[in-house]
């Protein structure tokens, strides 16, 4: 069983990827660190792992971690990622792995010289759904793919909330604006060579709330939208000359929606529904990474992805000020 070690208390260890581990057939819970050791206790004695550690120092020199998550706030990922590999753990490191592309390679480097597994947590890319999509681009089954569409948004004015606070990494971009690039990316095997967009940032926090985005993949173009202060909202849709797939829940399948996928012919007189009832890509997520770590061959969400993945982000911002295209 690999042994894991969580860095944190964050929600999203809390709700997600802790329960995830519990019900994941390869591993187990061994020890959460929060720097205050009470915090890290009360959720040691909830999901019954074994040790609580007072600093995120102490976890990492124990020999009882195979591997640790870090759900910390953005701004720490690269440090900690990097801290984590040295210590010879490998790494799943919550989204957005960094801030800016190039930080990504210090990282790159901290794997390597380890012979670790380290792995930005994009659970999307564990989700049986996005396989079928990339099966149906690939075969044809929408014809030449024209024009992807997504949305993304929440609403959160909350100002302790970490998505609040730029110091800390927040903004709907690094967020969630990642979604429709990286689930593009994986369904169609392709990449953005440049975007234009428009961002706007709340004036208290000083965080982007809203991007309208562009992409141009060349033969396709992708047009989304994210916010962090508008309606609940998620989808994407690839539309082809053919038909389109409308995917649902594109994001959080299971808790925004039901997990399900749609593909219409040209005229919409005829559908196909498929469904993934049950799947916990969090589960399949946490599963994959263990068996990566352990040698297994079963593929992960690699650096390098992230890299590009990031690249996108970063000419998003750069188009946002300058008002037109900014090549990836």
């Amino acid at each position: 069983m690999f042994r894991w070690g969580v860095l944190s208390t964050a929600k999203i260890a809390r709700d997600h990827v802790i329960p995830a581990i519990l019900e994941s057939g390869n591993g187990v819970l061994v020890a959460i660190a929060s720097r205050d050791e009470a915090r890290a206790r009360s959720l040691v004695d909830r999901f019954a792992a074994r040790r609580a550690f007072g600093s995120y120092e102490a976890l990492l020199a124990s020999d009882e971690i195979d591997g640790v998550y870090i759900p910390l706030p953005t701004s720490d990922h690269v440090e900690w990622a990097i801290r984590a590999a040295d210590a010879g753990k490998h790494v799943l490191v919550e989204k957005p792995l960094a801030l800016r592309a190039p930080e990504i390679a210090s990282v790159i480097e901290a794997r390597d010289r380890n012979m670790v597994i380290v792995s930005e947590a994009f659970m999307v890319f564990y989700h049986p759904q996005w396989a079928k999509v990339r099966e149906l681009v690939a075969s044809g089954a929408i014809g030449r793919l024209r024009h992807v569409q997504g949305a993304f948004s929440y609403f959160n004015r909350d100002p302790d909330n970490m998505r609040n606070k730029p110091q800390l990494g927040g903004g709907a971009l690094p967020d969630i604006g990642v979604y429709p690039v990286v689930t593009t990316r994986i369904a169609t095997g392709q990449e953005p060579f440049r975007v234009r967009a428009t961002v706007e940032r709340d004036p208290d926090f000083g965080t982007d709330i809203y991007a309208n985005v562009t992409a141009d993949f060349g033969t396709f173009d992708l047009s989304f939208y994210c916010s962090t202060q508008m309606a609940l909202r998620q989808e994407m849709v690839f539309h082809g000359e053919d038909g389109f797939i409308q995917v649902q829940a594109p994001f959080n399948a299971g808790d925004f929606d039901h997990h399900r996928i749609e593909l219409h012919d040209q005229r919409r007189t005829e559908s196909r529904v498929f469904r993934f009832p049950g799947t916990r890509q969090y589960r399949l997520e946490v599963e994959a990474f263990a068996c990566a770590a352990q040698g297994e061959a079963v593929p992960v969400f690699t650096l390098e992805d992230s890299i590009r993945n990031q690249k996108v982000i970063d000419a998003i911002f750069a188009a946002g000020k300058g008002g037109g295209w900014a090549d990836v």
